[in-house]
């Protein structure tokens, strides 16, 4: 694809992981097309995953820059918007609005939007805090800091690592969930007792199977009303109870959404010259907020752009980290399916668990601690 075939550029809304991902890749095949990033934050880049440890490290929210906005600009030549809301998608003349009454002409528009901490709508959400950006922490990293009794709801993948994190920093840290087990999405009922047994040993209070009724500002702080009327006091309250895709702007200009911005196996939307990347798209029916596929489909999407590849997008079996550094744990495969047969070896080092189909055909597999070495030969064997 000839610069003259995109004179107006490829423009992207966001400025992410998969956003960056997505301009580096482009400019390691084409250093001509002009690019223009478009964010509501700073811009500035930072490494999202390290939100789950700054507590631990006594970080704050300007520690975790890594580059600048302007430095970033710079050094990719790119043009950047940053602090600035994109209010409209015209695709009739493939123009975007902003907020402010800005307006810029694509040829190809990204919509790396990301996604937000999904909040339950129960009495007195709005005292709930979220970590899902470095912009959110910077807002509530004092409150943080100062607070000493902590309640976290969500005992998935960023709640259990948070509730390690905040304990490690000596905090009083309550995990609640709704479900009876930890990682309940990911991991089967019999693997997550080791990380339980973690979690309690270093005084983290585990409340499974407790839906929390409401949240109520006191002078003592937090009253949080769990079902059958327990209650308990706290400082603070994070929700970590996952993640909802930003997809208004993708439906108010016609795309097809469902949980996600809909897209092909190319990361075309229902219009083609539109585009979804990261924890915004949703591929082949699935949400992939994950590091590794966020980065195989950037660098698929700007061979794409740049008339570099005309193949589908294909996603092998990725392995998932859970950065718990007191019980590490990888993961991989279809490790939610309940028609898996598991294998379970645990040792004083560690557990492997490998779950097969009933054609004994290896799906899915999870290992801990010692034993997260065997990781990328069982990668191996499932992908084979």
């Amino acid at each position: 694809m000839s610069k003259d075939l995109l004179s107006n550029g490829i423009i992207i809304i966001g400025a992410g992981f998969a956003s960056r991902q997505l301009v580096k890749n482009i400019r390691k095949f084409n250093a001509d097309i002009p690019i223009t990033l478009i964010a509501s934050d700073s811009i500035d880049e930072y490494n999202k995953p390290d939100l789950s440890h700054v507590i631990s490290q006594v970080q704050s929210a300007d520690d975790l820059t890594k580059q600048t906005a302007q430095d970033f600009a710079q050094q990719y030549q790119l043009a950047i918007h940053p602090y600035t809301q994109i209010t409209d998608i015209n695709t009739d003349e493939k123009r975007i609005q902003s907020m402010q009454g800005e307006q810029w002409y694509y040829d190809k528009l990204i919509l790396a939007t990301g996604a937000k901490t999904y909040c339950p709508p129960i009495s007195g959400h709005e005292l709930m805090l979220t970590l899902n950006s470095q912009q959110e922490y910077r807002a509530y990293e004092t409150q943080i800091h100062h607070a000493k009794r902590i309640l976290i709801l969500g005992a998935g993948l960023i709640g259990t690592e948070l509730a390690m994190d905040f304990s490690r920093a000596g905090k009083e840290v309550i995990l609640a969930d709704i479900s009876g087990q930890l990682l309940s999405s990911l991991i089967p009922s019999d693997l997550s007792g080791r990380l339980q047994s973690s979690l309690t040993e270093i005084g983290v209070r585990l409340m499974l199977k407790s839906p929390l009724q409401s949240l109520t500002q006191t002078d003592n702080g937090i009253l949080a009303t769990f079902n059958q009327h327990h209650q308990l006091t706290v400082d603070c309250v994070i929700a970590a109870t996952g993640l909802t895709p930003n997809i208004e702007l993708a439906y108010l200009a016609g795309l097809h959404t469902d949980r996600g911005i809909i897209v092909n196996e190319y990361l075309q939307s229902s219009d083609k010259d539109i585009y979804a990347l990261g924890d915004c798209a949703q591929i082949n029916g699935s949400l992939l907020p994950f590091l590794q596929p966020i980065q195989l489909s950037a660098m698929h999407l700007a061979k794409s752009l740049v008339g570099e590849n005309n193949a589908p997008l294909n996603l092998p079996p990725m392995i998932i980290r859970v950065k718990t550094p007191l019980m590490p744990l990888h993961l991989a495969g279809e490790t939610a399916r309940k028609d898996l047969t598991w294998n379970i070896n645990t040792t004083q080092s560690g557990i492997i668990a490998k779950g097969f189909d009933k054609n004994d055909v290896l799906r899915a597999f999870v290992v801990t601690e010692e034993q997260v070495k065997e990781a990328f030969a069982l990668l191996r064997a499932l992908s084979a």
